[in-house]
């Protein structure tokens, strides 16, 4: 501070130059790494992006302005994330406030851990590995269910206590491993391909206890990960409580968020499917005898009625019509079988009087020469053969003379002379 103004009341400085000196002094001190937790984050639309960090073993906090380039390359910040953070000491002079400007943040601890997850998980999201479209379905009731589990772990009595209560015929392949520790994950998933390869094994749970972060890592390992996507068999991922979720949950058909969950999960509650079977055949016969009455009601009033009780009764008056009916058919047929009759005697009398055949049997022939019908003497001359066919026959005759009327000779002279 500087020496005379503002060494008595009397000469009191401003405070905006006491806060200038304060902002020049502190603003001297130069970056120092610092680790803290993140308490607040909040990003906006702007060049410059504001979170509150507090030491971890007390309640001091701070207000710490970045960049947001700053804030991207630190990865996920979430409430909760432990960092280690360069800071710059700030003062905002109008407000007399102190503030640090940041210029690098590190996950630090388990923020470390969850960044290193978090970007796994997207690359294996990106692969299609969490696709929930290749996710198989759970058997029904499977012949035997595969436990992957520590040995005499809470998680191993868990499953099998439920899944017999829930299911007592249940049969289980039981592979114990390390669920903790550098070598648990290869474990897993040396005994995940054991239980795969078995063909009376119809689904596989993998189950553990809670556990910190740390503890639970091994069930985010990139390859158990890759092992349970392109496992044949389906696979139950039951590792430690609801809120924990290691990467295996996202790649397994099923997540279970307990042990206990899985065993409910993997098998159908005998009792319950035993009522929902009683009730489905007490709704079966309700409905069938519902529909029998319907349908015997219906029956009924088909049976009460007059053309069911008495069908030939109906058939009285249609049978009258139908009589009455013949007979007048019967008798118009008659007549105009008659009319037709008397029509054709009167034809065929016609066509018998105009006929040849009727001449001749009055005593007239028919002559023809050389099969031509002879009309006239000038078709003759003595000699001639001529035939003549009578009403029973034919008379083959010859001309020896000619008798021409006198008015034949005079037209035949007359013509003569003309020409």
């Amino acid at each position: 501070m500087t020496t005379g103004k503002g060494s008595t009341a009397e000469d009191a400085a401003p405070l905006g130059l006491v806060v200038g000196q304060v902002k020049a002094w502190i603003e001297r001190c130069g970056w120092i790494w610092a680790e803290a937790q993140v308490i607040e984050v909040r990003r906006r639309n702007a060049p410059t992006q504001f979170l509150r960090l507090r030491d971890a073993s007390s309640n001091v906090s701070a207000l710490v302005t970045c960049t947001a380039t700053v804030l991207d390359a630190a990865g996920p910040l979430v409430d909760g994330s432990m960092v280690v953070a360069r800071l710059t000491p700030r003062v905002y002079a109008e407000r007399a406030e102190l503030s640090f400007e940041c210029s690098e943040i590190r996950l630090a601890g388990e923020g470390r851990l969850l960044a290193q997850l978090e970007a796994l998980k997207r690359k294996l999201a990106a692969e299609g590995l969490f696709d929930p479209v290749r996710k198989k379905s759970l058997p029904f009731l499977p012949r035997c269910i595969g436990l992957i589990t520590g040995a005499g772990a809470a998680a191993e009595g868990d499953v099998l206590t439920n899944a017999r209560l829930r299911w007592p015929a249940v049969r289980f392949a039981v592979r114990h491993v390390l669920v903790q520790g550098a070598s648990s994950a290869a474990e897993v998933m040396v005994a995940l391909a054991d239980l795969d390869d078995d063909p009376d094994v119809d689904v596989i749970v993998i189950a553990r206890g809670g556990g910190s972060l740390e503890a639970l890592l091994p069930f985010s390992d990139e390859g158990l990960v890759r092992a349970v996507a392109a496992a044949r068999t389906p696979v139950v991922s039951a590792i430690g409580h609801e809120q924990d979720m290691p990467l295996i949950d996202l790649a397994a058909d099923v997540r279970a968020s307990t042990p206990t969950d899985a065993a409910k999960r993997v098998v159908p509650d005998v009792a319950a499917e035993g009522a929902t079977l009683r009730e489905a055949r007490s709704r079966l016969r309700r409905t069938l005898i519902g529909r029998l009455q319907v349908e015997q009601a219906w029956l009924d009033q088909m049976r009460s009625r007059p053309a069911v009780r008495d069908a030939v009764a109906s058939l009285g008056p249609h049978a009258e019509q139908v009589g009455l009916a013949r007979l007048r058919l019967r008798e118009a047929m008659s007549r105009r079988l008659a009319t037709e009759q008397a029509g054709l005697d009167h034809a065929v009398s016609q066509c018998r009087a105009l006929s040849p055949g009727s001449t001749l049997r009055r005593g007239y022939a028919i002559a023809t020469v050389d099969d031509a019908p002879l009309t006239s003497v000038r078709q003759v001359a003595i000699g001639t053969r001529v035939c003549l066919t009578v009403t029973d026959g034919a008379l083959a005759t010859r001309v020896e003379r000619l008798e021409v009327p006198a008015e034949a000779v005079e037209e035949r002279s007359q013509h003569g002379d003309e020409t």
